[in-house]
């Protein structure tokens, strides 16, 4: 049975990097397929003459990636005043709470279609998209690990 109670103060440097773990799988599609267009296009564009665009979409798709992974770390970080700020976690076998001076959030486990584990923090899920996270820095080991045993049983059961 999971029932625990932690205090924590997210850092930038962990909403940041939970931001850019979630972002990013839920764009891969995104990452894969645009960059691949704008070779293509830029190919096209080459082989009918606009040389000049066909060169622009190379660039495009060299320079998409980054301008991608820079706009996920400027908007998470336009987010830090709000999640930077001692939260009271609690983190049961129906879903987990955080607990502000100036919110409160209650989510079920059930809500969830994907709870992915990442070597800083658990990512959260909703209909493919990134929802929120849980930084494992914030749990001892043995929460740590019984938190891991938690979600593989939720995967393994078909639930998360």
């Amino acid at each position: 049975m999971v029932d625990f109670t932690v205090r924590y103060q997210p850092t930038p440097d962990d909403v940041v990097r939970a931001a850019q773990h979630g972002l990013k799988r839920q764009l891969r599609t995104v990452r894969l397929v645009l960059p691949a267009v704008l070779v293509a296009s830029g190919t096209v564009c080459v082989l009918v003459g606009a040389v000049s665009t066909g060169v622009g979409m190379f660039a495009g798709a060299v320079v998409a990636p980054f301008a991608m992974s820079w706009g996920v770390r400027r908007t998470a970080r336009r987010q830090l005043t709000y999640i930077c700020v001692p939260t009271t976690i609690r983190v049961t076998d129906d879903g987990y709470e955080c607990r502000t001076d100036q919110s409160a959030t209650t989510v079920r486990w059930s809500m969830f279609g994907q709870i992915v584990s990442t070597p800083e923090s658990w990512l959260f899920f909703v209909d493919g998209h990134w929802n929120g996270f849980l930084p494992r820095c914030a749990f001892d080991g043995g929460q740590q690990a019984e938190l891991d045993d938690f979600f593989a049983a939720r995967r393994n059961a078909g639930v998360a």
